[in-house]
């Protein structure tokens, strides 16, 4: 006697055979759907890429100016357009003459800048990095307590401190050195700040943890294991700091009276203020060229350290 049997069981295979359409449109819905989402076409906005435009020409357009003038005299830089050459090549005769210029003022005022970053900008990476991973790595009554000190300090503009730091280094003998411009810059309540949001993640409590089981001191974690695993940030302050020391021009105008204590941005004002009251002699084609020689600096310094601006690779590396 036979026995009735019912329609076989679907299986994966063939469910999904059975629903695919017969013209393949599933088949190729399922590969359009699984292509990575880089492989898409990126759509271009026209208004975004005009406005990146009006940005690059805004930010190079200063560049280019200084670049142009440095190359003119004192007579066709003030006779021909200021955003073309004119006239003959005169840029390696504008560095000499800037170079050597009142008994090479421009080299003094250089070195002082160089002195005032390398101690002021060095000084406050150091004690922003110490500090931000003390912060943000060990617990201590009051903690909550500076976080808002350093909160509200990083909400006072510098200007406003000027005029009273000024009044406590004229009462110590302090004004008029270059200790009245390397102190104040010294404290960098952002990079405390920055550093310390950074090694929160940057800086696995596991670690640290291991680190010490193995018998190794506080400041061997620190030298050995968080400043590397710090250096993307480390690299972010020090490079904030180098900016705000090399530019810095209130303080300096305040503390400084002497010019061979002038940093650059100070020594070059004086420069151009030559032009005006009796007995006027416009320097203003060193001025520019003083200018140029400033930022390469800075550009050589963004160069160099670009390549250790990245994150951290081993963030959140330690499974939980």
């Amino acid at each position: 006697m036979s026995t009735l049997q019912g329609p076989a069981p679907l299986t994966a295979t063939s469910a999904t055979t059975t629903q695919r359409d017969p013209r393949g449109r599933g088949t190729r819905a399922s590969r359009k759907a699984a292509q990575p989402v880089d492989g898409r076409k990126v759509k271009r906005s026209g208004l975004l890429t005009a406005v990146m435009v009006v940005f690059v020409v805004y930010s190079f357009a200063p560049l280019f100016y200084l670049l142009v003038n440095s190359t003119k005299t004192q007579a066709s830089l003030l006779s021909t357009f200021g955003l073309w050459f004119g006239g003959d090549f005169h840029l390696w005769q504008n560095i000499v003459d800037t170079l050597t210029y009142n008994d090479g003022i421009f080299v003094q005022w250089l070195g002082n800048t160089l002195l005032y970053v390398v101690v002021g900008a060095g000084g406050a990476t150091l004690l922003a990095t110490v500090a931000g991973y003390g912060m943000a790595k060990f617990q201590f009554p009051g903690r909550r307590a500076v976080f808002a000190i350093v909160l509200g300090a990083i909400a006072v503009p510098g200007t406003a401190l000027a005029v009273p730091t000024f009044l406590l280094f004229s009462q110590v003998g302090l004004a008029n050195t270059p200790w009245a411009i390397i102190l104040p810059s010294l404290i960098s309540p952002f990079g405390m700040y920055l550093i310390w949001t950074y090694a929160v993640e940057a800086i696995p409590t596991e670690l640290i943890e291991a680190a010490r089981m193995d018998g190794a001191g506080e400041f061997r974690i620190f030298f050995t294991i968080a400043l590397k695993l710090l250096a993307p940030g480390v690299v972010t302050v020090l490079l904030f700091a180098v900016v705000a020391t090399w530019n810095n021009y209130f303080l300096p105008l305040i503390m400084l009276s002497d010019p061979k204590w002038y940093p650059l941005t100070v020594g070059l004002n004086q420069w151009n203020a030559q032009a005006t009251g009796s007995g006027a002699e416009p320097i203003y084609n060193l001025v520019v060229t003083g200018s140029l020689l400033t930022i390469i600096p800075i550009v050589v310094a963004f160069l160099f350290l670009q390549r250790f601006w990245q994150s951290g690779l081993a963030a959140g590396s330690v499974k939980a």
